[in-house]
């Protein structure tokens, strides 16, 4: 009997399930960046115990993703100006490392697995369903991170993965030309497998620097205009006729 292409089970513990699964729902938007959430609201919606939806929550805070809020629950991480300010540029710090590392080190191995990821973020772009492109687009930025083979480096990028997942969701978000995405990707791709070091660090630092400053652009003018909306209105001023109105009913 000829072998079956089947995929293999992964036997996982529910916790880790459980994790994955919200983890997913946070990253992609379907938990809503600052959402309260509550264990007894996802224990009762995912027929799971509170302490395996406990154990998942903490482990999402380690990432980053939640905020525990004394007597009141958990919270989703939402990215403000000074989040993505602190995101963007130690990405572009680590990132740049990265890329020169894969460029000095570029053989035929790197080189398709490379190609590979950058096709699946083509491929994602040319079907244009968001999501899916945010995470091709992240899965390119990883496979440059492990093809650097740097164990110090993945440890430390691996610490802020989550956080840059929805930061890619918002980030690609603002492109109106999805086809622009493969246009901000391909020179880095390109000077990595041209093995020029020098412009593979260069094109990857520019490229973080550049989306998230349009990124931290965009967040700061929301937060204005929430702060702006919280104001309080400034009182009317009395007209020279309503004052006189008032003087004329005021008894005597």
């Amino acid at each position: 009997m000829a072998r079956l292409t089947i995929p293999p089970v992964v036997k996982m513990p529910v916790e880790a399930q459980a994790t994955d699964t919200l983890r997913d729902s946070i990253v992609n938007g379907t938990i809503p960046a600052g959402a309260r959430i509550t264990e007894i609201q996802l224990s009762q919606q995912l027929n799971l115990s509170r302490a395996t939806i406990r154990t998942a929550l903490h482990q999402l805070a380690k990432e980053g993703l939640l905020n525990l809020v004394p007597y009141t629950g958990w919270t989703v991480l939402s990215l403000s100006a000074r989040d993505v300010w602190e995101l963007y540029t130690l990405r572009s710090a680590v990132e740049r490392l990265a890329a020169q590392l894969v460029a000095t080190s570029i053989n035929s191995a790197k080189s398709s697995r490379l190609n590979w990821a950058f096709e699946g973020l083509v491929k994602e772009c040319k079907r244009g369903i968001p999501a899916r492109v945010a995470e091709a687009d992240f899965a390119l930025h990883k496979t440059i991170i492990q093809m650097a083979d740097h164990t110090r480096l993945a440890s430390q990028y691996a610490l802020i993965e989550q956080q840059i997942r929805m930061y890619i969701r918002s980030s690609d978000a603002l492109i109106t030309e999805i086809s622009a995405i493969i246009d901000q990707h391909r020179p880095i791709v390109d000077s990595i497998l041209s093995g020029d070091v020098e412009a593979s660090g260069h094109l990857s630092e520019q490229h973080n620097l550049t989306e998230g400053r349009k990124l931290s652009e965009h967040i700061e003018r929301l937060e204005a205009r929430a702060e702006a909306a919280k104001a309080p209105a400034a009182p009317a001023k009395k007209t020279a006729t309503a004052k006189k109105d008032k003087n004329a009913r005021r008894p005597k």
